[in-house]
């Protein structure tokens, strides 16, 4: 019974969502530590993790959203702007990084309002 609560597919959207994420902040935090290393290529969470995970939510599959997994891979549309190849460009990242941080707190809101539903309906308390 609490398996089909924290099986459906909004919920494991949810995780995965909160998965890249994390996984974004390692590569910029990678990103921002490599930003004088010459010919060092950026990296950045994969641009078909979202377009896969809309798919798979809108088929309406929890086992399809499942197995989507993120991944980081060398961003093509990087251009280095400097002599020694390097793609990373430090205002550029400390950018994303706030935006990523929050798109993280965002999902944990969603998931922690989602989880006081269900503190909620087991307890007749919110808190």
């Amino acid at each position: 019974m609490i398996d089909a609560l924290f099986n459906q597919t909004n919920y494991v959207a949810l995780k995965k969502m909160l998965d890249a994420t994390a996984l974004r902040h390692e590569a910029i935090a990678n990103n921002i530590a490599h930003v004088e290393v010459p010919r060092y290529q950026r990296i950045d969470l994969a641009p078909s993790f979202a377009e896969e995970l809309r798919q798979a939510v809108s088929a309406g599959g929890q086992s399809q959203v499942s197995q989507i997994k993120p991944r980081v891979e060398v961003d093509r549309t990087a251009i280095a702007r400097t002599r020694d190849g390097n793609t990373v460009q430090l205002e550029d990242e400390l950018l994303k990084m706030n935006q990523n941080a929050v798109a993280h707190q965002m999902e944990v809101q969603m998931l922690t309002a989602s989880l006081l539903k269900l503190r909620l309906a087991i307890t007749g308390r919110s808190s």
